[in-house]
């Protein structure tokens, strides 16, 4: 027969025994039980509210200026997020500086970091000179403040057979600029590569309803051919 164990003993026993988690499996967690009680608390504040001036509900005002109070406080952060998803420019600075710059003088400060094997910069100086090329030849209106991802747009548009691989270019771009991910000579090849192909494409012309052919790109590709590859339309 085993000895009778003491009361303290007993209970140091019963509490590592309920210390398992088995038995806290079911228990609602910290969030759920915090959800609950905001749930419960608009909920009061709901019912006082409906009818403030009835007998008894002395807080029913100030529960109707508390339910306009959160209600107007999720209409503001709903609309900020919206806001900030389709501004691009709440995201992404712009991709041209306000110093005057040519197109000439971006391709050559990117085939300068390329020789240093600074690919991130390299990159950003081959798609700045594709912006301003657009803008010198008047393919773009020059707006100051234009992101990447607009010029990918507006350029786009202008150049329907180069859409996809503007996209491409600008992804490459994000990634190594943005996303932390090192750059390489390949990629800057890919921009130096849409970098001429840019520079030899004849826009859409004024007016035009794209219902014509367009100019023949190659393939969507062919962004990713050697630097200095030109693909003529």
């Amino acid at each position: 027969m085993t000895e009778p164990i003491g009361r303290d003993e007993a209970r140091e026993q019963a509490r590592r025994e309920l210390e398992d988690p088995i038995y806290h499996r079911d228990r609602p967690s910290w969030l759920e039980r915090f959800l609950d009680r905001l749930g419960d608390w608009l909920r009061d504040l709901t019912d006082r509210g409906i009818d403030p001036t009835a007998h008894g509900n002395g807080g029913g005002w100030v529960s109707l200026i508390v339910i306009l109070l959160v209600l107007a406080a999720a209409i503001a952060l709903v609309a900020w997020l919206m806001w900030g998803r389709h501004n691009t420019r709440s995201r992404r600075p712009a991709l041209l500086e306000e110093k005057p710059t040519t197109a000439r003088e971006h391709r050559t400060a990117a085939e300068e970091y390329a020789a240093a094997g600074d690919w991130a910069r390299a990159i950003r100086e081959r798609l700045r000179s594709i912006a301003r090329d657009l803008e010198e030849r008047a393919v773009l209106t020059p707006e100051p403040g234009r992101t990447a991802d607009e010029l990918a747009a507006e350029a786009g548009r202008a150049l329907p057979g180069l859409a996809g691989d503007l996209r491409e270019g600008v992804r490459i771009f994000d990634d190594v600029w943005y996303g932390d991910r090192p750059g390489s000579a390949e990629a800057y090849a890919t921009m130096t590569g849409l970098d001429e192909r840019v520079r030899a494409a004849r826009p859409r012309p004024l007016g035009d309803d794209g219902d014509g052919p367009e100019p023949d790109t190659g393939t969507a590709g062919a962004a990713a051919g050697p630097a200095g590859e030109d693909a003529r339309w």
